[in-house]
């Protein structure tokens, strides 16, 4: 596979950035010969500097929901882009974004907008503090809620204080969620729950009802306010929030990533309880009002009312699942597949090390399909039948090569620093 003109970009970038790339779209701790760096979107496919092109499973790491170069999403962004973008004041869109979320979203009788999930998840934090006075913050062990220092997964630059006040306990473990409460004693602003259990690096599991509507009844009788943050999988479950699904309706709720289908913008949503606290609270920024992301994502929540774009990912997901069952049994391996059928994710059997995982997304990249060893995946609306057939043949292929070479596998020593680094 051709790579030339990305290692050449990378050369560039190392002197320019350091390390060349950060963030989680960094390929620093990916296989070896994935690109760096590309050049345009397209459906459900993406072409590297090289002209590579790949069916890919990360859509942005989850903005692409409906497709890249959404028509329509596109030509709401391009005409409020041409009337005003960045202004003195918000365009009408900041009220009728507002409105659509509201309408949409059970729990939300309020809308406020900033660029990133960390701005959101962040946000809802600070409400919990102003409207109950108190400041213990109960998640859940190994859960992301973003990159700023009260949060991010890696310790460097990180403080004892930036950490201060915050309690873990053990994900749908409902004692361990009780502990953690009575820790907080009179103290409990806000309990974080995740849509589903996302961590990477481990299986995925879906919401005990029970624990969430324990997470809800607690926070009812400490008077503490209950967020979820559905930056990785709001509407990508659900034309709801996802713990509509469980019963559960939160007092916050973070968005971000697919609302608006790529282009920059996040959200967090309130019920009439919170409203007053996020009033009174003082939060901007330069870019948070501006008004083409804003348009592309009234655009972007007219397809997700109006389509069926859910049904079909949950479809399309399905397929390749029992696939992939199919497949890794008939070559010999236990491939273990949890999450959503539409937010996947493919770990092996008997590969602590990721050794296996990751040669076997090396080789489907070698046939055109994108996919990450350790992180959970998307997919997207554009994604027809025949990509999943020929995810499924790039698998069928890349489990013939891993069984063929699956005794001279080498250790995956890239990842002993961000394991050494995690929080």
């Amino acid at each position: 596979m051709n790579n030339k003109i990305d290692l050449e970009l990378r050369a560039r970038a190392k002197a320019v950035i350091p390390n060349g790339m950060y963030g989680h779209e960094s390929v620093g701790l990916l296989p070896d010969g994935y690109p760096q760096f590309f050049a345009k979107a397209d459906g459900a496919y993406i072409w590297d500097v090289d002209g590579n092109r790949y069916l890919d499973f990360m859509c942005a790491y989850g903005p692409n929901l409906l497709g890249y170069k959404h028509e329509k999403i596109n030509a709401a962004y391009i005409d409020q882009l041409s009337r005003g973008d960045a202004m003195t004041g918000p365009s009408p869109m900041l009220v009728e974004l507002a409105e659509n979320f509201v309408g949409m979203v059970s729990h939300a009788d309020w809308a406020m907008f900033a660029k990133n999930g960390t701005d959101v998840t962040s946000m809802a934090m600070v409400i919990a503090r102003a409207h109950t006075g108190k400041k213990k913050i109960v998640l859940a062990k190994g859960a992301y809620h973003g990159a700023a220092p009260w949060c991010t997964p890696i310790k460097n630059g990180v403080t004892e204080e930036d950490r201060a006040n915050q309690i873990f306990y053990d994900y749908n473990d409902v004692a361990s969620l009780e502990a953690a409460v009575n820790e907080a004693g009179d103290d409990l602003a806000a309990i974080f729950g995740s849509p589903f259990k996302h961590d990477a690096f481990v299986d995925q599991e879906m919401p005990n009802p029970a624990y969430a509507r324990r997470a809800r009844e607690l926070c009812d009788a400490k008077g503490a306010l209950l967020v979820v943050d559905d930056v990785r999988a709001g509407f990508r479950l659900a034309r709801d929030c996802s713990w509509s699904l469980v019963g559960v309706q939160p007092d916050l709720s973070a968005w971000g990533k697919l609302i608006a289908n790529g282009h920059p913008i996040s959200a967090l949503l309130g019920s009439e309880k919170a409203r007053e606290a996020a009033g009174s609270i003082y939060v901007t920024g330069s870019y948070w009002f501006a008004g083409a992301a804003m348009a592309a994502a009234v655009a972007t929540l007219k397809e997700i009312r109006e389509t069926d774009y859910l049904e079909h990912t949950v479809k399309l997901g399905t397929k390749l699942r029992n696939g992939l069952a199919e497949l890794a049994a008939a070559s010999g391996f236990g491939l273990r597949q949890t999450g959503p059928v539409q937010m996947p994710l493919f770990l092996f059997d008997d590969d602590a090390d990721f050794r296996k995982g990751y040669f076997w997304s090396a080789e489907l990249l070698k046939h055109g399909v994108y996919v990450h060893p350790w992180h959970n995946m998307f997919l997207c609306a554009a994604m027809k039948d025949e990509d999943i057939d020929l995810a499924l043949r790039a698998a069928k292929e890349g489990f013939a090569a891993l069984k063929q070479h699956q005794g001279a596998l080498e250790r995956i020593g890239k990842l002993d620093a961000l394991q050494a680094a995690h929080v």
